[in-house]
Formats: C-alpha cells, sequence, structure tokens
C-alpha cells in the first residue's frame, strides 16, 4: 500500500507533471517564474489549493455526483469548489502573510482558473483512483511537481538574466525555449518511476 502510494507520488511528480509534461498551469509558470521568492510562494499555494480540492471533490464526486447519476455536473461543481479554496487561501495568505500576498499579485486569484487545479479534480476521477487516500496522493504528487517546475525554472530564469542572448531572442522567445528545454529533461523520468520500485 506505501509503495504504491508513493509511486502514484513520484509519477505525479516526475512523469506526469502538470506543467512540464501535460502542460497545464503554464500562466503562473511563465508569470511568477522570476522571482525564486514568488515561484516557491506560487507553487505552495497551488500545492495547498490542489490538495483541498481534492480533499473537497472526490467525495462529492463519489458520494454525491456519482451516486444521483449527475456526473455532467462534475465541472461546474468543481469549479465552483476550486474558487471557494482560493478565496480562502488569499484570505489567509493577505491576513498572514502580506508580502506574499502581494508579490502574487493577480495571479493568486488566477488559482481560480488554473487549468491545473482542476485538471487534478478530474484526473483523480477519470484516472480511476479508487481511494480517498490515492487521490491525496496524486494531489500531493502533483502540487509537488507543480513546485519544482517553479523552482527549477525560477533558478532558469535567473541564469537568463546574466545571459546576453541575440537581440531576437530577448525576452519572452528566450523564456519559451527555456521552458521547451526543461520539459524535454522531465520526458527522461518516462520509465523511471516503475522500475526504482521493483
Amino acid at each position: 500500500m506505501m509503495r504504491d502510494l508513493i509511486i502514484i507520488i513520484f509519477t505525479a511528480m516526475l512523469v506526469n507533471n502538470y506543467v512540464l509534461v501535460r502542460f497545464l498551469g503554464i500562466c503562473p509558470f511563465l508569470g511568477v517564474s522570476k522571482k525564486l521568492h514568488s515561484a516557491v510562494g506560487m507553487g505552495l499555494a497551488v500545492t495547498f489549493v490542489m490538495l483541498l480540492a481534492t480533499a473537497a471533490t472526490w467525495p462529492i464526486q463519489t458520494y454525491l455526483l456519482t451516486a444521483f447519476r449527475l456526473e455532467y455536473l462534475q465541472t461546474i461543481v468543481f469549479i465552483l469548489i476550486i474558487a471557494a479554496l482560493v478565496q480562502l487561501v488569499e484570505i489567509i495568505l493577505k491576513r498572514h502573510i502580506p508580502a506574499l500576498h502581494r508579490s502574487l499579485g493577480i495571479y493568486l486569484p488566477l488559482i481560480t482558473t488554473n487549468c491545473a487545479v482542476l485538471g487534478v479534480a478530474k484526473n483523480n476521477i477519470s484516472e480511476g483512483y479508487a481511494t480517498f487516500i490515492e487521490a491525496m496522493a496524486n494531489a500531493l504528487g502533483c502540487g509537488l511537481g507543480f513546485l519544482l517546475a517553479m523552482v527549477l525554472f525560477a533558478g532558469v530564469r535567473m541564469r537568463i538574466e546574466t545571459a546576453k542572448p541575440p537581440k531576437c531572442f530577448e525576452g519572452m522567445p528566450i523564456t519559451l525555449i527555456s521552458a521547451s528545454i526543461v520539459a524535454l529533461a522531465f520526458y527522461g523520468f518516462a520509465g523511471v518511476i516503475d522500475n526504482m520500485f521493483l
């Protein structure tokens, strides 16, 4: 059981990384990764929201929507739940960590429409995680993968600022090229996780 949970976490974090492999949550990935402090803060906030969203949506899907054949309401219900959770996170950050709240700026409310958070909630159901613990392990792995991608790319962007690329690559072009190279590195993890726990 514990081995299966570890595999779920590492697979979600490295092999199926929501930002670098599935390309979900690109907006905050590109927008908040300029500074390490902001990248870590956003990564932790998204991880927290992913865990809360899974804790709320998995039981609602299992015991309400599926039980009463209301699966067609899944997306609407999940978006409403995620929006409420993001408001809660924003209130907590504003009250207890105002500096982080200011540095995240507009990107914090954008977690509501962050497709990575909605993707985790929906994929927990579609990928067939049969238990609440498995769904939470997947959400944790996805959140840690998002945090890892943010931190790695913040480091890459700090190096880019000191480099002198050709004039036509300055700004967003070199950022997108760097993001694609980091994403390619994550494709190397495919197959590693399965063989790691033989």
